[in-house]
């Protein structure tokens, strides 16, 4: 499978989601808590085009956005295509 990267928060209800989703897949990903690592928010701030809020979710180096994108590309089927090629 391709890298996953996830911007995340403890406390944050849209990131355990989407954690979930991944989790299910089989997909694993390399998780950076925000809260706990300043530095962190400023790299995803500017890895995301500027986002502020979590998660924030790259695939394959590929920005996808949030939980609610991640959910999309699996309703849409396209989320196991990315996670096998790293492509949207």
């Amino acid at each position: 499978m391709v890298e996953i990267e996830i911007y995340s928060s403890l406390w944050c209800p849209f990131c355990y989601r989407a954690k979930h989703l991944l989790k299910n897949k089989g997909a694993a990903f390399a998780e950076y808590d925000v809260d706990g690592e300043p530095a962190r928010r400023s790299e995803m701030v500017s890895r995301s085009g500027g986002r502020r809020t979590v998660p924030q979710i790259f695939i394959g180096g590929t920005h996808v956005g949030g939980s609610d994108e991640l959910a999309a590309l699996e309703r849409a089927g396209r989320l196991d295509v990315m996670l096998e090629a790293g492509t949207p």
